[in-house]
């Protein structure tokens, strides 16, 4: 079947026909992805649609009143003594405006009529911007709760995704992907929702009235119109474009912002202010400009559509003129006038809906953003019939595991390519304690990492109790866990609320037992709120040693059976280590453990010691046995004067 296309004027709703499909524009389409967020409050979209309907009626009740309101100052009311039987027809209607308007300058004179015609006038209006208002009322409670959920959803979607994804992606696209992105889609797309619904229904009444007036005056207005959107399309046209590089600027420039909150003690420290401002004011000059080329192109529409709108009104106004002044009038003056006053009213939506597309196109970038993060696979799935798990028995099973940072998906790690982790055989049993050492950038953590199922492995297989971890439920196999990173991570919340994080209904006693254990009840106690004492973003009002407590602290009170700790006393003084140290090795009684450190001190007391260089375990055995050895470790031990 042939391909069958038309050109539609640029930057307007266009179709597209192949194949007997309909197809609406990528801005559309983005449009309707976000209306479906919309399905639990339509309610809400037909209440908007339903106020509209009589706002506008209304509005163009007023209006009409305008056509007897002229012929009372034009002199030109024509007597009717008898009720038209007709309504619904021009000459119905125009009969009965007649009518009335004999009536009322029966009973009241010319002036009486005058102004009940202007009481009506205003009545109709008071009508009107009520409902208009309960309209927006409802629009608005549709299009936030619409982008409450998007919002909710892209938060969830960063909760979901794995590290894999968080460790390639800058923070600041994140940041600005939930922040300046919904902004766009919010008031780019969002607040032009009801102009794409309600500048329709105005349309065409305004239109089946003039019909009414002027049936050949309103064809010849509808092939004008057309021509006051051409310059206005061809400016949207690039208004995506732009809008998709300004969002590419705001998020490199929000990026520069993170980067520069979270190294200020480094940029202080290293005189780099004035380094980290030149790169501030080259990001923040390209949005500048950006944003300026922008907004030109999109404050340029109005003016021109007013002009262009009033050119068209001046062509209107020459050739109605001509049915009312030509030798055989086919109009009258005051129809006519009336006429003229519903097609000025009928440009304000024409205008409405075309910068509602244009609305739409400018938020299109923005909006395909968000679509593209939602869309992202996650490489760390859960199976639909995922085995859950209560208690760790018997042992962890590292079986001939490779490991590198692509998608599993892909298949194994291709030749030539160095995987972080090769050829990793590693048996840890119950209640025994394994500690990974070696020099940084041997795989310790990323194999670390892969118990918690944070990154699947690219070959091989990781068992516990005999089941590979890809067929047990996440939540399951995680709960069976604590974890101290190297990194502090502290959340802006009371000293409690982090040290019960992930527990919530923890009783005060179960926080101060474990805060004991972890040598952090004494400092806490001299804080200013003690446990409800809030610690700032990223525990920043707390020494190293004191957030590293803490964090121990969380890992005590969830009382796990499998312990993984990642250089977990590097941040603490020689006195805070050795009681924290002397606090761990109780905690790890009784339970596994999986230790690294570079500190080799506080390992000596493992019952197994793997030494990892590039991705391999090359040594192990006890601390004795590989001290004696002479080997790697040994080398390690000297290198920290220690044996």
């Amino acid at each position: 079947m042939n391909l069958i296309s038309a050109r539609i004027p640029v930057g307007q709703p266009c179709i597209v026909l192949c194949c007997g499909y309909l197809r609406p524009p990528p801005a559309m389409r983005n449009f309707f992805r976000i209306l479906r967020f919309g399905a639990p409050y339509r309610h809400y979209a037909f209440l908007n649609a339903f106020f509209n309907l009589l706002a506008t009626v209304f509005h163009l009740a007023s209006l009409l009143l305008f056509i007897p309101f002229l012929r009372l100052l034009l002199g030109q009311v024509k007597p009717v003594d008898v009720r038209p039987g007709e309504l619904w027809t021009r000459e119905g209607l125009e009969g009965t405006f007649n009518w009335i308007l004999t009536q009322l300058i029966g009973e009241r004179g010319q002036m009486g009529a005058l102004l009940v015609i202007s009481i009506g006038v205003v009545v109709l209006f008071l009508f009107k911007n009520i409902f208009r208002y309960l309209a927006i009322v409802a629009i608005c409670n549709f299009r936030n709760f619409i982008v409450r959920d998007i919002r909710a959803r892209i938060y969830d979607k960063l909760l979901e995704l794995p590290l894999r994804y968080h460790t390639n992606e800058r923070k600041g696209d994140l940041l600005s992907l939930i922040t300046n992105d919904m902004q766009v889609v919010e008031y780019s797309v969002m607040y032009y929702i009801e102009m794409i619904f309600r500048e329709p229904i105005a349309v065409l009444l305004f239109l089946a009235t003039m019909l009414t007036l002027s049936p050949q005056l309103t064809v010849i207005s509808l092939l004008l119109l057309p021509v006051s959107g051409l310059l206005i399309a061809r400016i949207s046209k690039s208004l995506k474009r732009k809008s998709a590089r300004v969002q590419e600027k705001s998020a490199d420039l929000l990026a520069r912002v993170e980067e520069t909150l979270s190294g200020i003690r480094v940029v202080k420290a290293f005189n780099g202010e004035a380094d980290m401002r030149r790169r501030f004011e080259r990001e923040n000059e390209l949005l500048t400009r950006g944003s300026i080329s922008m907004l030109n192109r999109q404050d340029i529409a109005s003016p021109l559509s007013e002009t262009m709108g009033a050119a068209v009104m001046a062509a209107i106004a020459y050739i109605g003129g001509s049915y009312v002044l030509g030798s055989e009038p086919s109009l009258t003056g005051d129809s006519f006038l009336g006429f003229i006053i519903i097609f000025s009213q009928l440009l304000a939506p024409i205008k409405g809906f075309s910068q509602g597309w244009s609305g739409i196109t400018r938020g299109g970038a923005s909006g395909q953003r968000i679509f593209d993060l939602l869309a992202v696979e996650n490489t760390v799935k859960e199976k639909p019939d995922a085995k859950p798990i209560t208690d760790f028995t018997d042992r962890i099973e590292y079986k001939s595991i490779a490991f590198a940072y692509q998608d599993p998906a892909k298949g194994p790690v291709p030749e030539g390519r160095t995987a972080v982790l090769q050829d990793i055989d590693l048996t840890i049993t119950k209640g025994k304690s394994v500690a990974l050492v070696g020099t940084s950038g041997g795989g310790k953590t990323t194999l670390a990492n892969l118990l918690p199922r944070f990154f699947d492995v690219s070959e091989g297989a990781l068992l516990v109790d005999g089941i590979d971890i890809r067929d047990l439920r996440i939540t399951d196999l995680r709960a069976l866990m604590g974890i101290v990173t190297q990194d502090s991570i502290l959340f802006n919340d009371t000293v409690a609320n982090n040290i019960a994080f992930g527990a919530p209904g923890t009783s005060q006693a179960d926080i101060e037992r474990a805060a004991r254990i972890a040598n952090a009840h004494e400092f806490i106690g001299k804080l200013e709120n003690g446990y409800q004492t809030n610690i700032g973003d990223g525990g920043n009002r707390l020494s190293g040693g004191q957030k590293q407590r803490i964090a121990i602290a969380r890992a005590v009170l969830k009382n796990p059976p499998i312990l993984i700790m990642d250089e977990a006393t590097s941040a603490l003084d020689t006195e805070s280590e050795r009681l924290v140290q002397d606090a761990l090795i109780k905690m790890m009684e009784g339970r596994t453990s999986l230790v690294i450190a570079h500190r080799l001190s506080t390992i000596q007391h493992c019952d197994e010691i793997c030494v990892m260089q590039q991705g391999r375990i090359i040594e192990r055995g006890t601390h004795q046995q590989l001290y004696e050895a002479g080997g790697q470790y040994r080398k390690l031990c000297d290198m920290q004067a220690f044996g």
